[in-house]
């Protein structure tokens, strides 16, 4: 058995030395693809893009992220953490800013498939990245920290948003401003990524050398332990039952997850009538229970060594919670349902993440995690454009919602299904 304080104080040291950063660039990340549930309310009239030309351009980008996933993370895999991700995050951030040039559907569904082929390679490389410093006791909580950024990237960016859409200067409508100013920092962090990252903890100087030589042991002893799955190359990753079923599973989770963000803006203004930073801090809210909800959940999921309750548990309450915003007839019980299923699909990832990379390492470990996130992140497809057809052809969100709902109930039983060794690599 390791020493438990040795293993605490290692991960304490791990969680203060990387995460900031590396929660920084999600923000960024996740901003960048999420803004445009703030632009669109601009962009709406000058543009003359109806609800189900913005439903289909919101899930766009995950059409380009489905298509350039396994590819762009076996890259990776080649070349190295801080490489890649440096030059997919300065290509992202152009991308992002010229959104400004967006002057109709084609345009801007051409402009969000080309963010998602960007994006492709940064979320499984950040898991993949993960994986490579922290124990598998501690990987739930290292994940629910990494993607806290989510949620908090609605309550920073938000109020920004809403703000920056009253930004006229230039010549350039508020909307575009928006763009340009969220899209920049993506090209500056990108630029310090390959000077920050180490690939892995081996011969880093800010371990102690106790800590560093019980660390390199630990991960290549659970690397030895779990010789199980996917490990021949891609092929075998595509041709693996457990691999198709975890991307099922993990659908459901961006489905809810983007549907609701990137119409709540929407979804606030129509119901209440307020301006547009009134709706940026009105949108904040949902976001900040999000963050302290999905820390706790993976917390306990790590004390406890049990993941697919966990995983199945918050899904099935937002799920219910959906259902409730669908049939709701107050607009504080549309918001606060919608919101509780964000609160629900968001607090699955930790624990999902932890079961679903338990028993995966090398390139097929970096394929299976692209191909998992690929196939589920058509989710993020399915659940902006489902809802804006909805709209479209009813007048209300409730047909959307139901189907978000639906959906996200069925991998939260699906995950039940996974099959779990005993063992500290499969909890």
């Amino acid at each position: 058995m390791p020493d438990q304080s040795l293993e605490s104080a290692v991960v304490s040291r791990l969680i203060w030395r990387l995460m900031p950063f590396l929660f920084l660039l999600y923000i960024v990340a996740y901003l960048d693809r999420i803004n445009v549930s703030f632009a669109i309310l601009q962009m709406r009239g000058p543009l003359h893009l109806n609800d189900r030309v913005y439903g289909r351009a919101a899930g766009m980008f995950f059409t380009g992220y489905f298509l350039f996933q396994v590819p762009s993370n076996v890259v990776l895999e080649k070349v190295g953490v801080r490489r890649w991700i440096s030059g997919l995050m300065v290509v992202w951030g152009v991308v992002s800013c010229s959104m400004i040039f967006i002057r109709g559907p084609v345009s801007f569904y051409v402009l969000r498939f080309l963010l998602g082929a960007a994006e492709a390679g940064f979320f499984p490389g950040m898991i993949l990245y993960l994986k490579r410093w922290f124990p598998a006791s501690a990987r739930a909580r290292a994940v629910a920290w990494f993607m806290t950024a989510n949620p908090l990237a609605g309550v920073v960016g938000s109020p920004i948003s809403g703000a920056l859409l009253g930004m006229h200067r230039g010549g350039l409508a508020g909307w575009q401003w928006l763009f340009i100013l969220e899209g920049m920092p993506a090209v500056v962090l990108g630029t310090a990524v390959y000077w920050v990252l180490t690939d892995g903890p081996a011969n880093v100087k800010w371990l102690s050398e106790e800590q560093r030589g019980w660390l390199v042991r630990e991960l290549e002893r659970e690397r030895e332990a779990n010789p199980g799955g996917p490990s021949s190359g891609v092929w075998e990753v595509l041709g693996s039952g457990r691999i198709w079923l975890l991307s099922l599973i993990y659908f459901g989770i961006p489905a809810c997850m983007y549907g609701v963000t990137l119409w709540l803006p929407s979804m606030i203004r129509s119901l209440s009538g307020l301006g547009y930073f009134s709706t940026g801090m009105v949108a904040a809210v949902p976001y900040f229970v999000t963050a302290m909800v999905m820390v706790l959940v993976a917390r306990h999921s790590d004390h406890s060594g049990e993941r697919r309750w966990h995983t199945a548990l918050p899904g099935l309450a937002g799920a219910a919670a959906l259902g409730v915003a669908a049939y709701g007839w107050m607009p504080v019980l549309v918001i606060a349902g919608m919101s509780l299923g964000m609160v629900g699909a968001q607090s699955m990832t930790g624990p999902f993440w932890a079961l679903a990379t338990s028993r995966m390492s090398g390139t097929a470990g970096a394929a299976s995690i692209a191909v998992i996130n690929s196939v589920g992140n058509l989710g993020g497809y399915f659940g902006p454009y489902i809802i804006g057809w909805a709209r479209s052809d009813s007048g209300n969100f409730r047909g959307g919602l139901l189907a978000v709902g639906a959906v996200l109930a069925v991998s939260a039983g699906l995950a039940l299904t996974v099959g779990v060794k005993k063992g500290l690599m499969d909890r």
